[in-house]
């Protein structure tokens, strides 16, 4: 028996496996996605079928962009996730390469303890927090989501990216530094080329978390000015009365952000998570 058919039935298993994981994580998305096309009726009659023209309605979108300020929830959760993505990457990407590039006492101390902020949630810290961001006077405003979100995210931009750093030739850096080039030029003209693919994949993972955050909008942004999506949601949740129709579009439009960067940066996505897999 030769080895491309002794292999055909762990390939077929693992294609089997992912496509089920694939479906059990795509569901939920999906259903949320059919079932904003329904009306009232047709959500709780047959939550599970596509919309037909019975059931097809346009409500839950009318009511959304016509009620409530959806639009500035929309703008003020793309300046935090665009502000907060930027420093992440920015400040990440030039502790990473100081980390990965320079031997000085604790090293290894400092890449453990930035470490820890992969480890302990931010939101054990939520009363601390809130007090600085009340002596600061930055309380219902974006630059404090903005803050507490780069802080979440740099230790994990910080873990990935030192690690594919220390793969850029020695060489390379030093030809610069021959050349005369400064260290900002090395890191942003030389590096930073080189692990874009490491930066989409950090990109994709710390936005996530910040779009769909709803702790942090709702302890220190609650004011109708710095409402964000998910907080902006909630205005069509009742104690008696939830208008299905206008939540499930509005989580409907707030997924198309994610779906527009994954396909953006897919191709360097797949590249970040398996660079490195084969020598």
């Amino acid at each position: 028996m030769s080895i491309a058919t002794r292999s055909l039935p762990r390939t077929i298993g693992a294609h089997a496996i992912l496509l089920t994981y694939t479906a059990i994580a795509l569901f939920p998305v999906v259903l949320v996605i059919m079932n904003s096309f329904k009306s009232r009726a047709g959500i709780f009659g047959a939550p599970l079928t596509p919309p037909t023209p019975k059931t097809f309605d346009m409500i839950g979108y009318t009511t959304v962009i016509g009620q409530g300020d959806f639009i500035h929830y929309f703008q003020n959760s793309l300046v935090v996730t665009v502000g907060s993505l930027f420093f992440v990457l920015l400040f990440g990407a030039m502790a990473a390469f100081a980390l990965s590039e320079y031997r000085f006492r604790g090293n290894t101390l400092m890449g453990l303890y930035l470490a820890l902020g992969i480890m302990i949630p931010i939101r054990l810290a939520t009363v601390a927090i809130l007090q600085l961001m009340v002596a600061s006077g930055l309380v219902n405003t974006l630059t404090a989501l903005i803050l507490v979100y780069t802080a979440q995210g740099l230790p994990l931009a910080v873990f990935i990216l030192s690690e594919f750093m220390k793969q850029v030739s020695d060489d390379l850096k030093n030809a610069g530094r021959i050349d005369g080039l400064s260290e900002y030029t090395i890191f942003f003209r030389l590096v930073v080329p080189l692990v874009r693919p490491s930066m989409a994949t950090v990109a994709v993972f710390t936005m996530i978390p910040i779009w769909n955050d709803l702790w942090f909008p709702l302890i220190l942004a609650p004011s109708e000015e710095t409402k964000t999506v998910t907080l902006g949601a909630q205005l069509f949740l009742g104690q008696f009365v939830t208008n299905w129709n206008a939540i499930l579009a509005a989580l409907s439009l707030a997924i198309l952000p994610v779906l527009i960067l994954y396909v953006i940066f897919s191709r360097q996505l797949i590249r970040g998570i398996t660079s490195g897999a084969v020598k």
